[in-house]
């Protein structure tokens, strides 16, 4: 029960995977299928319910919410558990409620970066249900999609059911047609579409996500914005994205390019090359890219982004003056992002965090210098706590939704 992402219908599931199976999936009235939208929605955003709790939290009747609960029952969205025995039990019956299915369904998320990739399974409420495994990304695209395949397969119990796989991607992400066009740090994707090729290896269904994006999902669904409408997610690691959520939807632009603020020019003078071609752009001065090219003129050889922040962790390596540098210029995106969006909080996804504690504080403090009073005041700006699998997992759980019923808000 697959179709496309943030409100779009069956359409975009059969241009990505086939019509297949799209005509597989049952077609029950327009209402019916909004009102099982409903009760998922609700058992996302609150956790387990009763059909009690169901009833009075939607506003349905008792009859409609038995109906849609037994058609998520029989689709395996949802499964009955047993708790405590409550006020609404019945001569001391345990309450049986309602939850997102984990016991015997599982999607997967993927995410793809520079030096590895990470891939992960869990229930439909986004439970891990086992470790989640980390692989080097190799050099060649057909060595990319055997690596995650067999780390997917790894996580595929016979027992328990997969129902797809969401795939976060850094880079320009054609969100239509679920191709990569443009990755200056992943360039072996670039005309691909790797959710597809890999879910067809593995017979699943497959959504890709650009990984700023995916990290607005998980903060969304599994960190601090749960109860937040408009946010937006910074992501500076190998590279810099943004991830923008407007009224509880995800700002994606006119086909999912939106969010490139690491490519903004902010050294018009002798800047650095980026790998998108252009001079100067804010990654090239603000990741941990930039800070591993920073170090490695210090060290007189190359090192990575992962050891150059293990090495400053340990004090084997001096980066305050260029950290504080980069402070700076991170102060100047959150401040545009404010100034933009006027969004009701900004979050921070980076490793630079770790290395220096106060370098979230000396951020806020010089984006308040730069951004508009009354935006920054009603703006809370904070460190993110969701990872790009976990946006991926919430990718491909949007995706099921989406198959039950449009959003119509």
């Amino acid at each position: 029960m697959i179709a496309g992402m943030r409100g779009q219908n069956v359409a975009k599931w059969v241009r990505l995977n086939g019509r297949s199976k799209a005509e597989a999936l049952p077609r029950p009235s327009l209402v019916g299928r909004l009102n099982e939208r409903l009760v998922l929605q609700l058992l996302q955003n609150r956790g387990p319910l009763s059909r009690a709790e169901v009833v009075r939290a939607s506003g349905l009747s008792a009859p409609t919410v038995s109906k849609a609960v037994a058609s998520l029952l029989r689709a395996g969205l949802v499964e009955e558990v047993e708790e405590g025995v409550t006020a609404e039990s019945s001569r001391g019956r345990p309450a049986v409620k309602v939850r997102l299915a984990r016991s015997r369904v599982q999607v997967l998320g993927v995410a793809v970066d520079a030096g590895h990739c990470w891939v992960a399974a869990a229930g439909l409420d986004g439970t891990l249900r086992q470790p989640v495994r980390r692989v080097v990304t190799p050099g060649s695209y057909e060595q990319l999609l055997a690596v995650l395949e067999e780390a997917a397969r790894d996580l595929m119990e016979a027992e328990v059911q997969t129902l797809g796989l969401g795939m976060s991607l850094p880079g320009l992400v054609d969100d239509r047609a679920g191709r990569g066009i443009l990755s200056p740090n992943v360039p072996m994707t670039n005309g691909h579409t790797p959710a597809a090729d890999l879910g067809r290896r593995l017979g699943l269904p497959a959504v890709l996500l650009q990984e700023s994006h995916a990290l607005c999902l998980a903060e969304r669904h599994y960190g601090l914005a749960q109860q937040v409408d408009d946010f937006a997610v910074l992501d500076v690691a190998t590279g810099v994205g943004l991830g923008v959520m407007l009224g509880g939807r995800l700002f994606t632009g006119h086909n999912g390019l939106a969010g490139e603020i690491g490519h903004m020019t902010v050294v018009t003078e002798g800047g650095r090359r980026c790998g998108c071609g252009n001079n100067g752009c804010l990654e090239t001065v603000v990741s941990d890219t930039a800070l591993a090219w920073q170090a490695s003129q210090k060290l007189g050889r190359p090192v990575g982004g992962d050891e150059v922040v293990e090495l400053a962790r340990r004090g084997q390596i001096d980066l305050s003056a260029e950290l504080d540098g980069m402070a700076s210029y991170l102060a100047l995106a959150v401040a545009a992002v404010i100034n933009i969006f006027n969004p009701a909080a900004v979050f921070i996804h980076t490793p630079l965090f770790d290395i220096e504690p106060d370098l979230l504080d000396r951020v806020i403090a010089r984006a308040q210098q730069r951004a508009l009073p009354p935006s920054f005041q009603q703006c809370r700006i904070l460190r993110a706590q969701g990872t790009k699998y976990q946006g991926a997992i919430a990718g491909i759980i949007e995706a099921l939704t989406d198959a039950v019923a449009p959003r119509i808000t």
